[in-house]
């Protein structure tokens, strides 16, 4: 019986280092990983506190107006290969060139040819792509002085197949826009075109011009109107619906991935999603949220060193550390935003492990048991 005992105690030894977890226990992610040297570990644990929560929440990345160095400028209209004009001369005299018994005066219409040129009478061809409107005007203009009596020109661009954008995706009514002399912003263009789809804050707007191209929620656009640029001819639009989601796993009461219902969800959201912590098994003192945090971010939090993680990275590895034993960390977990991608994971708790340990040991502890009574059987 004694040699059974041994046994056991050595397969204890050995179970207590081999139990099966859903991730890091809490020991394995300990706050003294915040005092280390960042370039001497894979990431970086931070308490979550006021000054953390207040940081993170006001992140926000950068504007979608910076990639395109455009705040509220309106360029000027440049007439292009198709554009339809009306060109309208009028004359001094009604004997006259361009006189008629109407009046003195003429409308011509002409569409720019794909050598960029028109035909306007006794003023020949005349380059009109890439000129503005008040430019042709003028050599118009000029080239009837001497032939029309004292001239005067007006073109206005009536067709305009240049100054247009390109909207695609999960709009009402895709296709090519013009780009109205006022301007045209952003919205109005995926106003145009019967609007989303699907929700503003699951809906990604995707702007391409030349080389550059950026992406934003269309529900930006709203909440920050730097946002709302000024569109381009050639601008191209793209509109796809992306659900913003997060992970929780561990000693949750459900493992799940979860799209955010609504614009912003909080930490304490997200742990209710999830159907809140296993009350078997969780270490509320061991809520942690796995994120590659913005570089700058990283930089804002007291009493974090710096290092090569942090000074040559656009992102760190981040593990934000909650201890839900404070009922302070309930504010802070209310107040703490998710972002898309977060990993949520609560820690076992120590007797959570005892627990598994000894569903590993009671098929042996009731095999010696069974071994105990035949040796007493034997000895009667």
């Amino acid at each position: 019986m004694k040699i059974a005992a041994l046994f056991i105690a050595a397969f204890v030894l050995g179970s207590c280092a081999a139990l099966p977890g859903a991730g890091p226990s809490k020991s394995s992610l300990s706050v003294t990983d915040v005092e280390q040297d960042i370039a001497s570990s894979d990431y970086l644990v931070i308490p979550v506190d006021s000054h953390v929560a207040e940081v993170a929440g006001r992140y926000r990345p950068q504007k979608f107006a910076d990639y395109f160095g455009i705040k509220s400028r309106r360029e000027t209209q440049i007439i292009g290969v198709g554009d339809k004009l009306r060109i309208n001369i009028w004359e001094a005299d009604s004997q006259g060139l361009f006189s008629t018994v109407e009046g003195k005066s003429t409308a011509i219409g002409s569409v720019v040819d794909q050598s960029g040129r028109i035909f306007v009478p006794y003023a020949g061809r005349i380059q009109a792509s890439g000129r503005s409107v008040e430019s042709v005007r003028t050599i118009i203009q000029n080239a009837l002085v001497g032939k029309a009596i004292e001239p005067q020109v007006q073109v206005t661009v009536e067709g305009n197949q240049t100054n247009s954008a390109v909207i695609v995706g999960d709009v009402g009514k895709p296709g090519t826009y013009p780009i109205s002399l006022a301007g045209t912003r952003l919205l109005e263009l995926v106003a145009n075109a019967g609007g989303s789809r699907a929700k503003t804050f699951e809906t990604m707007v995707t702007l391409k011009r030349g080389n550059r191209q950026a992406a934003t929620l269309l529900q930006d656009l709203f909440d920050v109107p730097e946002n709302n640029v000024l569109l381009v001819k050639g601008d191209n639009v793209l509109l796809t619906q992306k659900a913003r989601s997060f992970t929780a796993f561990g000693a949750v009461t459900k493992t799940t991935i979860k799209e955010f219902p609504t614009q912003t969800v909080s930490l304490a959201e997200a742990l209710a999603m999830s159907g809140g912590l296993n009350d078997r098994s969780a270490d509320p003192r061991g809520v942690y949220l796995f994120r590659f945090e913005d570089a700058d971010v990283v930089r804002k939090f007291r009493n974090v060193k710096s290092g090569e993680l942090l000074t040559d990275a656009f992102q760190v590895p981040v593990v934000y550390k909650l201890n839900l034993r404070d009922p302070k960390a309930w504010f802070l977990a209310r107040y703490f935003e998710m972002r898309d991608k977060d990993m949520l994971y609560v820690a076992n708790h120590n007797t959570a492990e005892f627990g598994k340990f000894l569903q590993i040991i009671q098929p042996l502890l009731s095999s010696a048991r069974a071994t105990q009574l035949i040796a007493e059987t034997a000895g009667n």
